[in-house]
């Protein structure tokens, strides 16, 4: 194939799959009216249970974390029983009655809220025009009450949604903004609340507290889109082909998220290239793309030597190269630049052999996951011993779930560090699959130093405190 058709064809492949991203580079997080949460995490009932919504409020600044009131039938519950009651009885997120009952009355974090404040605590039945004394919203007043009924209400606009004004798929003028209703947990949340101030609220104080946070490493996929991201460094890194993706990573390890929680990332430079692309400079200079690296490749001499073919050579500017960190430059003394699976045919030890510097597998696990399409090669110590040793051994890929035999802590991998998944419920909410832990030794395990651990309810915390 001559250069210039294979050139062409990547750059509509690329093309095609960026526009199935949907993105603008220039985007920001922020309020989409048409589209405030999914469906899914407003009737994820079992987001929270009871003891997880007793934590919460007790990380808060109000005072719902010992307050009692009678619930919808006259029992004296603690908040967080009447909450966790209501959301598990109408299959109703809790974070739902958590992030309405700040909306409405800033119950969650106020530490001196009146009485009014807990008798109209979710805002129901309550209007601009309305007589609070009225016999038929008067029965509605109290704590517990108000709780029950604002809960049913959320379900039953999805039971019915007929009967009610702000339907899917419906254009809507709302305060002079065209709306369009893209799901029913967004029709659900105006016919709640029919005005944008209101939901802007809600959305905001949604995803100051609940919105996820994923370590570096991870990869995401934003429901209905075909487009794969990589977080790094705190950004999200598009993928403009598949065989950029499929080359780094392992594509059964994709998380689907929902738009919000993709989008509060900034958009990071795209990853164009599959790894192992051959990249030249507008100067001429060819650069052996390796993971994040560019290797420099010293001559043209060096670039016979190694077999490359020139056609398989991709003219790029210098602003994409300068998105690459620098690697070891490849010489003819250079030996696996691209890097090599090498075992001792005496030992059996294994090693990954690039540059000349050979670093130890030390488990059949990191074998399997980081080195799945490597050809193992044989050779004799003397051989081996050409290479340096280097200190450390082989780490896992970022994004591994990993966990011991006999310890039921399980922890994920993130820039070379081990971070405690600290509870079944993060696990879960962050979208995790069970069947994708790794089982391995201790050795394995400390060869990762541990890092910060992942809890929603710390995160929390941390996003609270940068909000």
């Amino acid at each position: 194939m001559k250069k210039s058709k294979l050139i062409t064809i990547l750059a509509i492949f690329c093309l095609i799959f960026w526009q199935g991203l949907k993105v603008n580079p220039a985007n920001a997080f922020e309020f989409d009216p048409n589209d405030i949460i999914t469906d899914n995490e407003l009737y994820d009932y079992d987001a929270m249970d009871l003891a997880a919504i007793q934590e919460f409020l007790e990380n808060q600044t109000g005072v719902l974390n010992t307050y009692y009131a009678n619930d919808s039938h006259g029992n004296s519950l603690l908040a967080a029983e009447i909450i966790a009651n209501a959301g598990l009885e109408y299959k109703v997120n809790p974070k739902w009655i958590l992030a309405t009952l700040q909306k409405e009355q800033s119950l969650v974090t106020n530490p001196l809220p009146s009485q009014r404040d807990f008798d109209w605590a979710m805002g129901y039945a309550v209007c601009d025009s309305c007589s609070k004394d009225d016999p038929q919203i008067a029965m509605f007043k109290g704590f517990g009450m108000q709780i029950d009924r604002a809960t049913w209400r959320i379900q039953y606009y999805y039971e019915n949604p007929e009967k009610f004004n702000f339907r899917v798929g419906q254009i809507y003028s709302i305060d002079g903004r065209d709306v369009m209703m893209f799901n029913q947990a967004t029709a659900n949340l105006f016919n709640y609340t029919p005005h944008l101030h209101g939901n802007y609220n809600f959305w905001t104080i949604w995803n100051r507290w609940f919105a996820k946070i994923y370590p570096d490493g991870t990869l995401l996929k934003q429901a209905g889109d075909i487009g794969i991201w990589i977080i790094d460094k705190g950004q999200r890194r598009p993928f403009w082909s598949k065989t950029a993706l499929i080359s780094r990573y392992d594509e059964s390890k994709v998380i689907e998220v929902s738009k919000n929680d993709l989008q509060r990332y900034t958009i990071g430079y795209p990853i164009k290239y599959p790894n192992y692309s051959l990249l030249q400079s507008p100067a001429g200079q060819i650069y052996l793309i390796v993971n994040n690296e560019k290797k420099e490749i010293e001559s043209e001499e060096v670039f016979k030597s190694i077999g490359y073919n020139p056609e398989e050579v991709i003219p790029v500017t210098d602003d994409e190269l300068a998105h690459y960190e620098d690697g070891r430059k490849i010489t003819l003394e250079s030996i696996y630049p691209q890097g090599a699976l090498l075992q001792d045919n005496k030992t059996g030890g294994v090693y990954y052999v690039e540059d000349g510097i050979k670093y130890p597998v030390l488990s059949k696990e990191i074998l399997k996951i980081n080195y799945a399409k490597y050809k193992l090669t044989k050779v004799s110590p003397d051989e081996l011993a050409k290479y340096v040793t280097a200190a450390n051994g082989v780490k896992l890929k970022d994004g591994t779930l990993i966990g011991m035999a006999n310890d039921p802590k399980i922890y994920v991998i993130s820039n070379g560090q081990r971070r405690w998944i600290a509870n079944e419920s993060t696990f879960n909410q962050l979208g995790y699959e069970w069947t994708n832990i790794v089982t391995v030794s201790e050795k394995v395990l400390t060869l990762h130093p541990e890092g910060d651990k992942l809890d929603s309810l710390v995160q929390t915390d941390a996003k609270m405190a940068t909000n």
